[in-house]
């Protein structure tokens, strides 16, 4: 629009001259010198109106020349500029829609305001796929420059969701700023998912949660307690509290905690704790093991067995985690 802007201003500093210099040259009345303008850039020539003084042919050989050839460039570099729009508009919108195409296993989060932009900047860090549904176009722009796979529309909207890739998808994060909103599109990704993990965002007011639950959510999280309950934790626990952000995020220690599923290719599937030899090896703590159908077990015994499909919680030096990553 800006570059259309500074095409079109020549072209009034060109109707502005050529109407003044009839009125000058000619004697014409405003509306008659606009007309005379407009016809002979434009190569019209009805001929009712004409210059008859030698300077105002003269005027018009000039005003030809450049009104014209001005005249046929606008033309020319607007048509060029909506075509180009339109091209890239097309061409991006088709290598989105293949990119989100190969996603599987991905998770599709609905809004990007402060919480869904933390959530895509988490997500991206520990790679895993996702894809951003926005209805704001400017929003989108902004998701767009920061590299994320984006699809713009309503996330409660069927067809936005399929192409989404909602049936191949591993879980959905609803987490636009309104709870009716999120309901909706709890409601919508459980009808064409019945299988689908929902992470829903409440604004905790009474009945929010138990409604969303109904739609179908497997999890409902409230922003607004989480906060409150972390404040009074780092009143009352701030040391478990410097432990527990220590463990859960990337510092200069190099300490992580993380969760692994044992696979068929894991050496230790089968094994006791103590025979996985995973504290000797990888000098890893095993904090807790989930398995299917069981409760939790919190600090395992070393005689514990590891089978397969059990989700190892682990605590441990960042690369030496890595490094198990790529064997279990």
């Amino acid at each position: 629009m800006r570059k259309i802007i500074l095409l079109i201003a020549p072209l009034f500093l060109i109707l502005f001259c050529g109407t003044f210099g009839y009125m000058l040259l000619e004697n014409t009345s405003l509306l008659e010198g606009l007309y005379l303008t407009v016809i002979t850039i434009t190569t019209v020539g009805y001929g009712d109106i004409v210059p008859i003084h030698p300077a105002g042919r003269v005027f018009t050989v000039f005003l030809v020349f450049s009104g014209f050839g001005y005249v046929m460039y606008l033309f020319s570099r607007i048509t060029e500029l909506m075509v180009e729009g339109r091209l890239q508009q097309i061409v991006g919108r088709r290598k989105m829609h293949k990119k989100i195409a190969q996603l599987k296993d991905h998770y599709i989060v609905c809004g990007f305001g402060r919480i869904g932009m933390e959530i895509c900047s988490i997500l991206r860090e520990n790679n895993r796929p996702f894809v951003v549904i926005e209805r704001d176009k400017e929003v989108v722009k902004e998701i767009e420059k920061i590299g994320h796979i984006e699809l713009m529309g309503e996330a409660s909207d069927d067809d936005v969701l399929r192409a989404a890739g909602i049936k191949k998808a591993r879980g959905l994060i609803a987490v636009v700023s309104s709870d009716a909103d999120n309901v909706y599109i709890t409601l919508t990704a459980r009808g064409l998912n019945p299988d689908l993990f929902i992470l829903s965002r409440s604004s905790g007011s009474r009945g929010v949660g138990r409604k969303l639950k109904r739609a179908g959510a497997s999890r409902v999280i409230s922003p607004y307690s989480i906060g409150a309950h972390r404040m009074a934790q780092l009143i009352v626990r701030p040391t478990v509290i410097d432990f527990i952000d220590l463990a859960m995020q990337a510092t200069e220690f190099g300490l992580r905690m993380e969760e692994l599923i044992v696979s068929d290719n894991a050496s230790f599937a089968g094994k006791t704790l103590m025979k996985s030899g995973l504290r000797k090896k990888y000098d890893i703590i095993v904090v807790a093991i989930k398995r299917e159908g069981e409760s939790m077990i919190f600090n395992p015994k070393p005689d514990t067995l590891i089978m397969v499909g059990d989700i190892l919680i682990l605590i441990g030096d960042s690369n030496h985690i890595s490094e198990l990553e790529q064997v279990i």
